[in-house]
Formats: C-alpha cells, sequence, structure tokens
C-alpha cells in the first residue's frame, strides 16, 4: 500500500472513530516495519475518590474500567502486536498528598494479562481518601507515575473526575516545564446531580468540562470524554480508550 496509503487509512480511523479501521490502521503499521518493538503507549488512569465519590460511584469507577478494557473493540486493539504492547497503571487520587496505586505498571501482552488487570480491578476495595480534590497535585503525581517509561511510542495520563480542584496546587499553575516531553493528559468529566432534573445534569457536565479542557487536559491530541453520571461511566471509558489508541496509531506516523 505504501506510507501515503496507510496514512490516509490512520486518518480515516481517526475520523470515522470505527474500532474496525482503527484495527486495521494498527495491522498497517505493524506490518509497514515503522513500529520497532518496545512498549506502545505508557497509559495510566487516575481516578477522584474524593467525598463527592460515594461508595456506589467508586465501585462503578473500577468496574467500569474492567468493562471497557474487556470491550470487544478495547481488547482487539490493546492485544493487536504483543511485541509492542500497551503498558498499563491505575491509581486513584483525592487530596495533595493522598494517591493509591490499583494495578501497578503491566504489559498488555497476552489474556491472561489484561484477566490480571481485570481481576485486581474487581477485587479492589475502597480504603479511606482525603475529602478534597487536589486535580494539579494528581497531574503531578501523574507525571512522576509516566516519567520512567520514556522508552513508549506515546505516554498518556487519564484523569476521571466529577468536579473541579478545590485544595493544593490550581491545575493551571503546572507549567510545561514539568510535563514531561511528549506526555498527553486528558480528561474524563462525570456529571452530578439527579438523574431525574436532565437540565441540572448537562448543565453541570458543561461547565466541568469547560474547566477541564481549559485548565486540565494538555499536550499533543488532548482531549475530554463525558459521562452522564457514574452508570454512564464505562461507556465514555470504552470511547476514550478508542480513540487514545486510534490517537496512538496516528501519531506513530505524523
Amino acid at each position: 500500500m505504501g506510507q501515503h496509503g496507510e496514512h490516509r487509512a490512520l486518518v480515516a480511523a481517526r475520523a470515522m472513530g470505527s474500532a474496525r479501521v482503527i484495527r486495521l490502521a494498527l495491522v498497517l503499521l505493524f506490518l509497514s516495519g515503522m513500529a520497532q518493538a518496545g512498549c506502545r503507549q505508557a497509559l495510566s488512569l487516575g481516578l477522584d475518590v474524593s467525598s463527592s465519590v460515594d461508595d456506589g460511584e467508586y465501585r462503578l469507577q473500577l468496574d467500569g474500567i474492567a468493562a471497557a478494557l474487556n470491550a470487544e473493540p478495547v481488547r482487539e486493539i490493546l492485544l493487536l502486536g504483543p511485541d509492542a504492547p500497551v503498558r498499563l497503571h491505575v491509581f486513584e487520587w483525592s487530596g495533595p498528598e493522598n494517591h493509591r496505586e490499583i494495578v501497578p505498571w503491566t504489559d498488555i501482552t497476552t489474556p491472561a494479562d489484561l484477566a490480571h488487570v481485570t481481576r485486581i480491578l474487581l477485587e479492589t476495595e475502597r480504603r479511606d481518601a482525603a475529602p478534597t480534590t487536589a486535580i494539579g497535585a494528581a497531574i503531578l503525581q501523574g507525571y512522576a507515575y509516566l516519567a520512567p517509561h520514556a522508552d513508549c511510542w506515546q505516554r498518556t495520563l487519564d484523569l476521571s473526575g466529577d468536579g473541579a480542584s478545590n485544595t493544593g496546587p490550581p491545575p493551571e499553575t503546572i507549567t510545561e516545564a514539568q510535563r514531561p516531553p511528549g506526555v498527553t493528559v486528558n480528561g474524563l468529566v462525570i456529571g452530578a446531580g439527579d438523574l431525574r432534573i436532565g437540565d441540572a445534569r448537562f448543565a453541570d457536565i458543561k461547565e466541568l468540562s469547560s474547566y477541564y479542557r481549559t485548565r486540565v487536559i494538555r499536550g499533543p491530541g488532548a482531549f475530554v470524554e463525558t459521562a452522564l453520571g457514574y452508570e454512564a461511566f464505562a461507556a465514555a471509558m470504552e470511547r476514550k480508550l478508542t480513540r487514545e489508541l486510534a490517537s496512538m496509531a496516528v501519531g506513530a506516523l505524523d
């Protein structure tokens, strides 16, 4: 097909948002010989566990990640090209000093690796956390987690949350000099409020999404995904993972 044809396929994958086209694009990438052995993408998922998140919502986040990772489109892309795997990591955050690793860095090379991560997520129980929301500190902690993985083609930090930062360094004060080269910070905004009050829920999401776009996300191709409440978290996480994997494929040839 040649590099130009492969590039067109990758651009189509990004534009169409089709998991099937994304998988084809990744196949072309590997077959082209441009993909070298090593880590395809280091992906760290950071979950808000502050007081705005109750026990049921906490469970929906962890179960939602497990469901999204095992959704057929995401699973197929994750397991494609085991010689250049996705390196996955999950942590939770609340106050400035409150960070806990849930899933240590794990290369997803086989179904057994994915099953291991899934088991950890499903079996993790909630622990006490600070009541505050320190997004800036979570960004800096995510940078620290990602910094050693410079061998990966891409490094991505995902922060999920349902509120603005209210303690610690404001996220907008974190400078570009503090961001490890090439690291992208994406956001997953979760709407709050009563499901019966649709207008309030949409207004909350619009405001918080704007906050994340202007103060939280950064780096190449950064974006914000939204979930209409925690009950929609799994579907939003699946969309976000699919888009990130597509971005990795396109970025590899850009």
